[in-house]
């Protein structure tokens, strides 16, 4: 018989391990995200952040990218543990979901898992990290998000994802460039509209025939070579715009979007690349609205990273979103 716990709290792949980290003494001047981060969900409370781990490599793996970002959940907790927090706050780590293998739907059943322990912790009130894996880790959060009493009650999801690529494609096998295509899809199912939003569009990195898909489907985007601090007044309206067009939002982080010499440990390295500072306002922007549901960060690839620059930049997105809920 299932216990209360795991009714409230679906059994996550791997269960979550005490992070650890740089420890300068007691008292709350002394802060650190390793003290803050407990493992009881009974714990927590609502409003509680709570960390998910996605821990995939196959979807970049059937989108012929680098392999390795199953490892990035684990390289984004150790490279966040040990930053100073500015004041406390709670947060709990509810585990990972892992997608071991290459069998014909292990990705797919994998999102599945996924989908419903986010579902879980939204319903019970809790702000959701996701800590991917490749950037399938979309869909993954999103099936939970449609599960959720504020969208069967009629909420506005709004997508906005900071990335390269709109990974709007139409393949035979779901993979990392194909979530938002299948977003859309579901959300049709649905009866409601897609509402997604791309910041950091890479033309060179898109097909025309992505851009048609994206024009059709009525994406709005915001190429990357429009994204600099000197074009920051049209950066922020853009969000604006997206936040004041829903309820509900799922922000979707693919840390290509970044420079290279700022995220060198990802599938697809950008060339150009959208600069660290104004993504941190987005993020920043997009917390403070009160209206983030789920955030998911992907395409970590410890294996090509230097220095820990990449998981550095991620855990430092997570941070500022965090202490900008406060």
């Amino acid at each position: 018989m299932a216990t209360d716990r795991e009714a409230r709290y679906p059994r996550p792949d791997v269960p979550a391990t005490p992070w650890t980290g740089r420890d300068d003494g007691p008292g709350a001047e002394n802060l650190r995200w390793h003290h803050a981060v407990q493992l009881d969900p009974e714990r927590a409370a609502p409003g509680d952040l709570a960390f998910v781990g996605f821990r995939s490599d196959e979807g970049v793996r059937r989108n012929k990218g680098r392999p390795g970002a199953a490892h990035g959940p684990d390289a984004l907790r150790r490279a966040l543990a040990s930053m100073a927090l500015p004041v406390p706050l709670r947060a709990f780590d509810a585990g990972d979901i892992e997608v071991a293998g290459d069998g014909e739907d292990a990705l797919e059943t994998g999102q599945e898992r996924l989908g419903r322990l986010v579902a879980a912790l939204v319903d019970l009130g809790h702000p959701v990290m996701v800590l991917g894996g490749g950037h399938e880790v979309a869909y993954g959060s999103y099936r939970g998000l449609e599960r959720t009493r504020a969208l069967r009650e009629g909420g506005r999801l709004g997508v906005l994802n900071l990335d390269a690529h709109f990974d709007l494609r139409d393949d035979v096998r779901p993979s990392s460039g194909t979530p938002f295509l299948q977003i859309a899809r579901s959300e049709e199912r649905h009866g409601r509209d897609f509402d997604y939003w791309v910041l950091g569009v890479s033309q060179p990195s898109n097909t025309q025939r992505l851009f048609h898909t994206a024009d059709r489907l009525g994406v709005r985007y915001l190429p990357d070579t429009e994204c600099g601090l000197p074009d920051l007044a049209r950066t922020e309206a853009f969000v604006d715009e997206f936040l004041a067009s829903c309820d509900i939002v799922h922000l979707s982080i693919d840390l290509d979007v970044l420079p290279a010499a700022v995220a060198p440990g990802v599938s697809a390295p950008a060339a150009y690349g959208v600069p660290m500072d104004v993504i941190e306002r987005v993020c920043h922007r997009v917390a403070a609205s009160g209206k983030l549901a789920v955030c998911d960060i992907a395409e970590l690839n410890p294996e090509f990273d230097v220095d820990q620059r990449t998981a550095r930049a991620g855990a430092r997105l997570i941070h500022r979103m965090a202490t900008a809920r406060r």
